[in-house]
């Protein structure tokens, strides 16, 4: 009888939706941001994002990486708003809390990001889509293609594309930021 028991396959619970939130709501913001959510909206977006986790839990495959999994949502509900929302994005200053750095440099940290955000804002969604997935993220791009219901090739495609475009609006965009 034991031998039996110990050949049925074991059953991984899934998380609860507050355990989702509590480990990945960083995560989900930031890939909102990165996304083209302007700040002033990013908190109800994530909103959205979490009531659609919730919905979907269910299908959730607790044995692979959830974050692309999260991200597949938050492209989705970034393009929604995309989508929906006729206002230019507003680029906001967050305030600085931490005073460890000095100001210039947290100012100097500060600017590079917004920059970054800005060279994003010119790629379309799709290519801005793969190269955060996988240039910031970090997730292999068999992943993302999985993720984002495209095939292999497609991902190769907008990556390459999407890391060309990026490199080339930070240059054009530092340059006339008197960056370096």
């Amino acid at each position: 009888m034991a031998a039996i028991v110990a050949m049925l396959p074991r059953t991984v619970a899934l998380p609860d939706l507050r355990d989702v939130f509590l480990a990945n709501e960083g995560y989900v913001l930031r890939s909102l941001r990165r996304l083209g959510v302007p700040e002033r909206d990013v908190e109800d977006v994530a909103h959205e994002v979490f009531l659609l986790v919730h919905a979907r839990l269910s299908d959730l495959d607790p044995s692979r990486p959830i974050r692309p999994w999260l991200f597949a949502f938050c492209f989705r509900v970034a393009s929604n708003y995309r989508r929906k929302s006729a206002r230019a994005p507003v680029q906001e200053l967050e305030e600085i809390l931490d005073e460890a750095p000095s100001v210039s440099d947290k100012l100097e940290d500060e600017e590079r990001r917004l920059l970054v955000l800005e060279a994003l804002e010119t790629l379309d969604l799709e290519r801005r889509a793969v190269f955060v997935l996988h240039c910031l993220d970090d997730v292999p791009i068999p992943v993302v293609a999985e993720t984002l219901s495209i095939p292999l090739g497609t991902a190769y495609t907008r990556l390459r594309a999407g890391k060309q475009a990026f490199t080339e609006a930070v240059r054009r965009l530092g340059k006339r930021r008197g960056l370096r």
